[in-house]
């Protein structure tokens, strides 16, 4: 009798694989509830289709059967099978077993442990700051006055002169602030904005969250806040900025880590983010906010800009200022202009041409900021491309912001 098979999770990372001598499709889990990394052969990518709930191990077995041209495919099977449910990439009960298992520690957890340290910057305290002190060296003078900053939050050791040049603009009139740090929930719901009690753990030190700001934001801004959202357990974008932050001012910084999701909904409906009024609600209680603690905040933004060619889902290759990325850095030079400008709609008028066709990762973040802060105009210190692999581009940006 035919089974039907589990479907394969849809909030995975596919990408093409890295390794020359093992081509295929690479298959890891962004949440984290698994430490597998899987790599299809080419060969037998097309039997994923199979595993969308609705068809059985049958339709499997007589795919193989037509890709192998072998009726002795069952042992086959049977390894695509275990390999995928073992890997906690299925929708079955390992899934759900490693699913609870994750949230229930993050939510037990009294810190916010931190994620990328080892893969993305150095684990050890002495070796980070060393790294650190090397992205610094011939850096531009501190600005004062300042109200924001945005710095990406692709890979330190790909941008670390957008880097340079947004957290060098920091000097130390502003060590005693607390750091807003608005960064891209990659994983998190549309319309939703993920906070945390949990004080931010890194090699350098303890940041410590500023929970009366979390707790005024639960109470005034209600429905759209998900709170103690699992997705700050395994995010980098809001990772990246507090260490930064605590190589300029120590361990010991407070903040305040918003999470910001996609504006889904007004991509592809149309209209403005806050048409959704439980978003207008959160928006006007950040102002509020923002307008009540004034220069005690500093904003800081950990965003990127476009992400073109094959990664992304793109039918061509991109190379960084090259080709049709010459023409993505005048769209987002058009784009930078209504941000720097503080024309929140105009901004979010041109993110919704071709439904974002660019996936401006950073829009929500700044956005928000554009609403939460909107007298705030802006500077821009600079702007790269960066190949994050041969065959796909991020931008991204440096930006200072004053009122």
């Amino acid at each position: 009798m035919a089974r039907r098979l589990p479907k394969l999770r849809t909030n995975l990372d596919f990408m093409p694989s890295p390794l020359p001598d093992r081509p295929g499709l690479l298959i890891r889990d962004a949440y984290q509830y698994s430490e597998a990394t899987l790599i299809i052969p080419p060969a037998l990518v097309a039997c994923l289709q199979c595993f969308d709930g609705e068809r059985t191990d049958l339709d499997l077995r007589e795919m193989l059967v037509r890709l192998t041209g072998d009726l002795r495919v069952g042992e086959l099977q049977q390894h695509l099978v275990e390999s995928l449910s073992q890997a906690g990439f299925l929708e079955d009960e390992v899934y759900a077993r490693l699913k609870e298992e994750r949230e229930r520690a993050f939510r037990e957890s009294p810190v916010r442990a931190p994620a990328h340290a080892g893969s993305a910057y150095p684990d050890e305290p002495e070796a980070l700051r060393r790294t650190l002190e090397g992205y610094f060296q011939g850096a531009p003078p501190a600005r004062s006055k300042l109200t924001a900053v945005v710095a990406p939050h692709v890979s330190p050791a790909g941008g670390w002169r957008c880097y340079q040049a947004a957290y060098a603009a920091l000097g130390t009139e502003y060590r005693d602030r607390t750091f807003v740090v608005l960064g891209t929930s990659h994983y998190g719901a549309p319309e939703k904005f993920g906070l945390t009690h949990k004080p931010y753990v890194t090699p350098l030190g303890t940041a410590t969250t500023d929970t009366a700001l979390v707790n005024y934001l639960v109470e005034a801004a209600g429905s759209a806040i998900v709170l103690e959202d699992y997705c700050h357990a395994v995010e980098h974008s809001v990772e990246f900025q507090v260490v930064f932050l605590q190589h300029l001012f120590g361990g010991e910084i407070r903040i305040l880590p918003i999470l910001c999701g996609p504006y889904s909904r007004s991509l592809i409906e149309g209209g403005r983010p806050e048409d959704d009024d439980a978003v207008k609600r959160f928006l006007e209680a950040l102002g509020e906010l923002a307008t009540r603690e004034g220069d005690r905040l500093l904003w800081v933004l950990g965003i990127d800009m476009a992400h073109m060619g094959r990664r992304y889902g793109d039918p061509f290759a991109a190379r960084a200022h090259q080709d049709g990325m010459v023409a993505v850095a005048r769209r987002d030079e058009q784009r930078l202009e209504r941000v720097l400008a503080g024309d929140a709609r105009g901004f979010w008028e041109l993110v919704q041409e071709n439904r974002d066709d660019l996936k401006w990762c950073g829009a929500s973040a700044l956005y928000t900021f554009l609403k939460a802060v909107p007298q705030a105009r802006g500077e821009l210190l600079r702007y790269e491309q960066w190949n994050i692999d041969e065959q796909s581009v991020v931008s991204f940006a440096a930006l200072a912001f004053r009122i």
